[in-house]
């Protein structure tokens, strides 16, 4: 089999998921390695840094904005109230939510965490240019709106 023959057969079973996948695999080890002295997991971090820039938030808000399902939030949310970071008060608009501040601590290590995803998201833009990165981005988008598309729909 020609080398160009055995390239055509290797494209046609390659899938962007596969790679999508290592990658967030790959990433998550790295994002818990940097975040380990805070005690805060790669899957926290998201949600740490989410109601530091939009706080107050909702539980469901956050949820919604993440694309994360509410029960997955939920925990989230425990770990990083449990750790000091995140703290609750009842929403006075609404009783039935509750509204996610970043205590003092959580203030305190944000800059830290920032520092540590920035670290990790050099590794993964080497050699890549900026205007690649921005094409990446806007290719993912589509994906994940493609599917996002599909699931409203029912499909």
């Amino acid at each position: 089999m020609s080398e160009r023959v055995r390239q055509k057969d290797e494209r046609a079973t390659e899938s962007h998921g596969q790679y999508i996948s290592a990658i967030y695999r790959h990433m998550q080890v790295l994002i818990s390695a940097e975040l380990a002295p805070y005690r805060i997991g790669s899957g926290q971090y998201i949600y740490l840094m989410a109601i530091a820039f939009q706080q107050p938030i909702t539980q469901k808000a956050l949820s919604e904005k993440l694309l994360i399902d509410k029960t997955t939030t939920a925990k989230a949310i425990a770990k990083l109230e449990a750790e000091g970071y995140v703290r609750r008060e009842a929403d006075p608009a609404d009783n039935r939510y509750q509204l996610l501040y970043l205590t003092e601590a959580g203030r305190e290590v944000v800059p830290k965490v920032q520092e540590a995803l920035g670290r990790v998201k050099s590794k993964t833009r080497k050699g890549i240019s900026d205007q690649e990165y921005d094409l990446l981005l806007d290719l993912l988008k589509t994906v994940l709106r493609n599917l996002t598309e599909q699931e409203e729909m029912g499909v």
